[in-house]
């Protein structure tokens, strides 16, 4: 979903210079082939080691990030809307996007679900322990709620486009409630408790995830509305995507300013390349989106202008991030030994 960000928040940005299409399509297509990668390898450990996947789940530590499996799904389904279109064909990127919001919507919604309900009755994690990771699978809903409405002008119109809709704006109310309430934890941790180690000082910026993404959904619905809803309600969701999303990119910028002299903090002490260092592409990316959307529907060039400087750097995030993913995987330093 790192990698499918890029494409996504690259093909949406108010300015587009010669051959950005043609990269976003590179990127697409690296990131779908990584999905498939993945989504093999996962099965194949379900399928020959359950014991072990099982006891992941049951592991505070690593549970939350079955959130992250969700948000591919979506991630890669949209941007082949998006951009894979141009080389598959619309007709097959929209059942591919279909398919794929689906599976990833349902995962999603399952696993919002039972990770908290495992934190509940298994886990019995501590208030110390708090961490930004403890967000994912609160999230997976939310990214649902941004990449959804990209279907609705593709379906038959009437009820089918309107329960998308809405179903979408609930799944953004859900998502949006169910992180409200785990936040706090998490702040109130970094106020009271122990500095989180160096390593896990990038997973602070994942509490942009929600941020970004309840921002590129709230656009997302406005740009959808007139397709599925009559002309009052499709005005009120175009007003709401001003209303709530230029104060949550304030707060989205706040703390990005807090997460990244944290960072460097961190940097300092010692901080050594850890695969938390993708913490920093997908959340910054649904910021990307947040304020292209935020530009759309405001005109405002300031926002065009976030948009561009936020993708940048996403790039380089995502540069760094993968650099340094290959040179261990080449290495043998990321490989199970």
């Amino acid at each position: 979903m790192g990698t499918a960000i890029v494409a996504n928040a690259g093909a949406t940005l108010p300015y587009q210079v010669p051959g950005q299409r043609a990269a976003c399509q590179l990127v697409w297509a690296l990131s779908a082939l990584a999905l498939a990668v993945l989504l093999a390898a996962r099965a194949l450990h379900w399928v020959h080691h359950r014991d072990q996947a099982r006891a992941h789940l049951l592991d505070p530590a690593v549970a939350p990030f079955h959130g992250c499996l969700s948000m591919a799904l979506l991630a890669v389904g949209a941007g082949t809307l998006l951009v894979g279109k141009d080389l598959i064909g619309e007709g097959p990127a929209v059942a591919v996007d279909a398919v794929l919001f689906t599976a990833g919507t349902a995962t999603g919604l399952v696993l919002a679900v039972a990770v908290p309900y495992l934190m509940v009755v298994r886990h019995r994690a501590e208030a110390s322990q708090a961490s930004p990771v403890w967000l994912l699978p609160l999230v997976a809903p939310m990214v649902s709620a941004a990449v959804g409405p990209l279907l609705v002008p593709h379906l038959p119109a009437g009820q089918a486009r309107e329960a998308l809709l809405l179903a979408c704006h609930a799944m953004f109310g859900l998502s949006l409630l169910a992180v409200l309430v785990m936040l706090p934890l998490v702040f109130g941790r970094l106020i009271t408790g122990e500095p989180l180690p160096p390593a896990l000082a990038p997973t602070l910026f994942l509490v942009l995830g929600p941020l970004g993404q309840s921002t590129t959904a709230v656009n997302q619905l406005a740009d959808a509305a007139p397709h599925a809803v009559d002309a009052p309600l499709a005005g009120a969701f175009a007003a709401f995507a001003v209303v709530y999303g230029v104060p949550v990119m304030g707060f989205a910028l706040l703390w990005l300013a807090l997460a990244a002299s944290l960072l460097v903090r961190a940097a300092r002490d010692g901080m050594g390349f850890a695969m938390t260092w993708w913490a920093l592409t997908f959340p910054v990316g649904t910021c990307v989106t947040g304020a292209a959307g935020l530009s759309r529907h405001t005109g405002l060039t300031a926002f065009a202008w976030l948009a561009a400087g936020l993708f940048l750097a996403l790039l380089t995030a995502w540069l760094l991030a993968a650099g340094h993913t290959l040179r261990g995987l080449r290495t043998g330093r990321l490989l199970p030994r």
